[in-house]
């Protein structure tokens, strides 16, 4: 165990623990935490503390931290949320280490209880006091028989001891998961819940493990994104050690943190942020809870996929084909392609006496149910260079008769071999010894689906840090300064020209125009009337003259003194390209289908900014609006490269720390060969004096 952290020996392997707020009554939470201790026999001290009680379940209690007869690793803190932060200065006066804070009653509830965890941070940060929580239920290492939790599940006996490091933002899933993983036969290291991150977060307390030789893989629970910039290094080192990391977070249908005042903030909500983030950091994003907690048997065995390279491939070989088609049905759901045999491997499989017929499926039918038939397949399929992955499939035998349906999987599986099974029947006996000997096994096909489609999407973690949200917002600028900003940036800007409405000169560029009102208040200037389209060269001071008639009706109090004035340019299509500095986790850059439907079909890509091409090109082929422009169905082909260029200059702006949010909508995609141009622009910059 590393000391990135200062005092984690204390948060996770304390010699003397203190109980503060212990209490007598058996239906509540703050009784677990020494009836665990005590059965577990941990060698710590435990110090129950009670102002109230000179006695707590039998034990000597004492009335303050000050009373104890050594300065505790640890305090647990079980009070009242006020009361809390007076633990937290008593431990801060008398140089205990690490304090975790049970309580609830602080940013959760408002402004008084914001107020509350400020105070609360304060003083441990001002003391040298490591904080665990607010809202933590607690840290349980199941090697040492530390069970430092109120969660009721620590009750249960023999749980098994894994590889697999728990780190959990809400306290009731570090049960959850305990729980479920005993019954499939998985067991877990160590299980922290960190409540509120208001000091240690996840991406620290992980971290100080790494180096831990008994911790293979983490398991994160997540509700949002805390402390992104430690969490990115945890992932990064991870990744370097050879520990894979999967991830569970809540919010797939939320609609939050969607801006009105741009398409790319209400396009890149929350969720599709935070998704982007954790690709970026290699991190293994699943669906399912069940799927959490199988899924690291597999990440394994799946290396992470450097951007650029072909989409992965699975093979599928089975003894029962509706069980199988049940697998591709929802890998295919999850754009994870089935592949068939190639003729080679067709040509190997039959010299093997297997027929493999014209499919996708290798359906061995009952005859795959004598071993040797199925490990024939195996060995073939497994050697054949087409696949990245090969899901075995195993019908009812995997109930009936287990250790022959096994015994083929386990033979293959062995080593590194990149093999996943899914058993059909209920078959807990099957399972839970394929869990034993580290081979990836799924009990349904959602969760086998979940689990590939994840384990093959995880990419290597981006390299170096980001630059992170100053909590600044940026302030609009008008259309013409945002160009400015743009194609300095290396963007490609149609022709434009200023011009007084009172005083209208024709532009250096040809007609027909698209005239639109300049004013930085004006993020939708078809809304307010402000802009005029098709205008010819002799119609371009009754255009000018009916937007400042228009946003005035529309807009009162708002004058528009200057119109923009660009030519009409049609192109094969049009796309969305968006920058924005996420107050979460920093600079993202966002693709979608332009015009001004974009928002309706929500049909986009987004990753953290800057990308290299290859990326850009995998955000391209994401969106499935733009496969129009790549000749679809005899469409003009429109300029793919110089898309991807553009989208790649617009995460540039990472680069550029004055800049907070752009748009480019439409971005005109010219036909093949020549390029693309921005018409219409949305940019807000923030003065770094502002930051001081």
């Amino acid at each position: 165990m590393s000391d990135s952290i200062e005092g984690v020996s204390a948060l996770l392997a304390p010699r003397s623990i203190a109980l503060v707020g212990a209490s007598d009554d058996p239906r509540k939470a703050s009784s677990r935490p020494l009836a665990f201790l005590r059965e577990s026999g941990h060698p710590a001290a435990v110090y129950p503390v009670n102002a109230r009680r000179d006695r707590v379940a039998g034990e000597q209690a004492w009335p303050s931290l000050r009373d104890l007869p050594e300065v505790p690793d640890h305090a647990f803190v079980m009070t009242p949320a006020q009361a809390a932060v007076d633990t937290v200065r008593e431990c801060a006066e008398l140089g205990v280490p690490v304090a975790t804070v049970l309580s609830g009653g602080f940013a959760e509830e408002g402004p008084e209880g914001e107020k509350r965890q400020r105070e609360l941070l304060t003083v441990a940060r001002e003391g040298g006091v490591r904080l665990l929580g607010p809202s933590s239920l607690g840290v349980v290492d199941l090697r040492s028989g530390l069970r430092l939790t109120g969660n009721a599940v620590f009750a249960e006996p023999d749980l098994p001891v894994g590889g697999t490091f728990v780190a959990s933002q809400s306290g009731s899933m570090i049960g959850a998961l305990v729980s479920r993983g005993k019954a499939r036969g998985i067991g877990f290291a160590s299980v922290v819940s960190v409540g509120a991150e208001a000091d240690l977060g996840i991406g620290e307390i992980c971290a100080a493990t790494l180096d831990d030789p008994s911790v293979t893989d983490y398991l994160l629970f997540l509700e949002t994104i805390r402390h992104p910039q430690a969490l990115a290094d945890f992932a990064r080192a991870a990744a370097e050690r050879g520990k894979p990391v999967a991830a569970y977070k809540l919010g797939r249908s939320a609609a939050a943190a969607e801006l009105a005042r741009s398409h790319t903030g209400a396009l890149a909500g929350e969720d599709d942020v935070a998704s982007a983030f954790l690709a970026q950091c290699g991190i293994a994003r699943l669906d399912t809870l069940e799927a959490l907690f199988e899924a690291p048997a597999l990440l394994g065995r799946i290396p992470a996929r450097e951007p650029g390279r072909a989409a992965p491939s699975v093979g599928v070989v089975t003894t029962t084909g509706g069980g199988a088609a049940m697998v591709v049905d929802q890998l295919g759901v999850r754009g994870v392609q089935v592949a068939a045999p190639s003729a080679e491997t067709q040509e190997r499989l039959g010299a093997a006496g297997i027929s493999a017929g014209e499919g996708a499926l290798v359906d061995l039918t009952l005859a795959g149910t004598r071993p040797e038939v199925m490990s024939a397949a195996l060995d073939v399929m497994l050697a054949a260079p087409e696949f990245d992955l090969v899901v075995a499939v195993v019908g009812s035998s995997a109930r009936l008769n287990p250790e022959l349906a096994l015994q083929p999987v386990l033979e293959a599986a062995s080593g590194a071999a990149r093999l996943a099974t899914f058993l059909v029947p209920d078959a807990p006996q099957a399972l839970r010894r394929l869990t034993e000997a580290g081979v990836p096994s799924f009990r349904t096909p959602e969760s086998c689906a979940d689990a590939v489609a994840s384990a093959l999407a995880r990419r290597t973690p981006g390299a170096g840090s980001r630059r992170l949200p100053s909590g600044k917002d940026g302030r609009p600028v008008h259309e013409a300064a945002g160009y400015t900003e743009l194609a300095e940036a290396g963007l490609p800007v149609a022709p434009y020209a200023v011009i007084d409405p009172a005083a209208v000169e024709l532009p250096s560029f040809t007609g027909p125009y698209a005239v639109k009102a300049l004013d930085a208040r004006l993020a939708h200037k078809s809304d307010a009337g402000g802009v005029v389209l098709g205008v010819g060269a002799d119609g371009l001071k009754e255009a000018a003259a009916r937007i400042v008639r228009q946003v005035a009706e529309r807009r009162p109090g708002l004058s528009v003194d200057r119109v923009l004035v660009q030519p009409m340019i049609a192109g094969a299509g049009e796309a969305l390209v968006g920058y924005r500095v996420d107050p979460m986790v920093g600079p993202t850059v966002l693709l979608a289908a332009g015009g001004t439907l974009t928002e309706l079909y929500r049909d986009r890509s987004v990753r953290m900014a800057p990308v290299d091409e290859d990326t850009a090109q995998e955000m391209i082929d994401e969106v499935v609006a733009l496969r129009a422009l790549d000749g679809y169905r005899g469409a003009r082909r429109g300029d793919l490269t110089a898309l991807r260029d553009a989208v790649v200059a617009m995460s540039r702006l990472a680069d550029r720390p004055h800049v907070r949010e752009a748009e480019i909508n439409p971005l005109v995609v010219l036909p093949a060969g020549q390029g693309v141009l921005a018409v219409d622009a949305l940019v807000h910059l923030v003065h770094l004096d502002d930051e001081n």
